[in-house]
């Protein structure tokens, strides 16, 4: 019985896969694995839109590699930004980021949730736009809000919305 081709080969395809990750080390903190808007097509879905103040929305975005492999590792970047204003959205608390490997045509989502402000309420947000960045990327794209103000939490500043963490879509 010969074991050491299969031995050998079983190594080498171990080391393949492991030189596929380069270990998040990039300048200024971006990864060069990093999935990068631009390489990735981002698109906002169809909304569950809040109909009225205080109830609450969710925006779907989806990810979708038009290029060579990459990493998402960590939240979506999304701030929401009024005319003078702009707010950080944070992620869900108690949510846990998955390391997502993109090939070309793997697709990922998350989601923006949050919850309707009054109109001329000192302390919603009047946002007209929302700017997303992938995690390890420097590069961000904007699209424009829709969906009515954002309620704060304290002010106008402080956005009553979180960002999910990002999942897998398709097979």
């Amino acid at each position: 019985m010969r074991v050491i081709p299969l031995t050998v080969t079983a190594l080498a395809a171990a080391l393949l896969l492991t030189a596929c990750d380069d270990g998040g080390s990039g300048n200024k903190g971006k990864s060069s694995s990093a999935c990068q808007i631009g390489t990735v097509s981002v698109q906002i879905g169809t909304a569950s839109v809040a109909p009225a103040a205080g109830d609450t929305g969710e925006v779907p975005v989806s990810i979708t590699n038009q290029s060579a492999p990459c990493t998402l590792d960590g939240f979506a970047g999304v701030e929401l930004n009024a005319a003078s204003t702009s707010a950080k959205v944070p992620a869900l608390q108690g949510a846990k980021a998955q390391k997502l490997k993109l090939a070309k045509g793997d697709s990922a989502s998350f989601t923006i949730s949050y919850v309707r402000g009054k109109a001329g309420d000192a302390t919603s947000l009047e946002a007209k736009n929302v700017k997303i960045t992938l995690p390890g990327s420097g590069t961000s794209q904007n699209f424009p809000w829709s969906y009515g103000p954002v309620a704060g939490k304290g002010g106008a500043g402080n956005p009553n919305a979180s960002v999910s963490a990002f999942q897998q879509a398709g097979d």
